[in-house]
């Protein structure tokens, strides 16, 4: 992480508004803010500094999306990202998580929910980086997760996971057979209290089932509770 006490974070939004009222909010909080008006601001910027604790990205932008920004971001950085969709966009949301966004805000959304995410983010990058407990893997069923290495394999094969894909995959197969309430996970990954559209975890769910099931559509792993939520099956 920078030096900023903080964290130095990336803002990225066409509309004015949105950069005053977010990078205002963010710095009274005591953040680094450096903001881009548009995707090609973006781009450039973020080629010539990386020393960012988190990005945040407006999907619609001109010059370029912020799904095409993530998707390049991701390929070489861990960095946390949350994406900020329009009301009506499900299916931004969803290819937003597909390419790598650890998170995403609806427009309109209040900037306290906003630096409610950002705090969440931030804090669970720093639990991340804390240090690994003696136990350095987790063996369930076929899924062998190494926590030192940040490795996930199934059945001896590799498998390559997002952040947030590899910290859901560690929660559930970490405590396998229990069943864990979508809220409970939510705020289990982010460390705090979970304020946000719980149809993001479903959203997690589904791009994990995609990478460790067999057959995503009839799922032996991660099992749907109806009604409840998600558990992980080991047998």
């Amino acid at each position: 992480m920078s030096n900023n006490p903080s964290g130095r974070i990336f803002l990225a939004d066409d509309e004015p508004s949105v950069r005053d009222s977010v990078g205002y909010s963010l710095e009274q909080e005591g953040y680094e803010v450096v903001a881009a008006e548009d995707g090609l601001d973006a781009e450039q910027k973020l080629a010539g500094d990386f020393d960012f604790d988190l990005l945040i990205l407006d999907i619609m932008m001109p010059g370029r999306s912020g799904l095409d920004i993530c998707r390049e971001v991701r390929s070489r950085s861990t960095v946390p990202i949350i994406i900020l969709t329009a009301k009506d966009a499900e299916v931004d949301k969803v290819v937003g998580l597909e390419v790598g966004a650890d998170d995403y805000v609806t427009k309109p959304f209040s900037v306290r929910e906003l630096l409610g995410r950002v705090r969440a983010q931030l804090r669970r990058q720093e639990l991340d980086r804390s240090p690994v407990p003696e136990e350095t893997r987790i063996v369930s069923g076929p899924v062998t997760i190494d926590l030192a290495r940040h490795l996930v394999t199934i059945d001896g094969r590799p498998i390559s996971l997002t952040r947030s894909e590899f910290q859901l995959l560690r929660l559930l197969a970490g405590r396998p057979g229990e069943v864990f309430k979508r809220s409970q996970i939510m705020e289990e990954l982010w460390q705090t209290e979970f304020e946000g559209d719980e149809r993001a975890c479903d959203v997690h769910i589904s791009n994990l089932r995609q990478k460790v099931e067999e057959d995503p559509q009839r799922p032996r792993l991660i099992l749907t509770v109806r009604g409840i939520g998600y558990k992980f099956s080991d047998s």
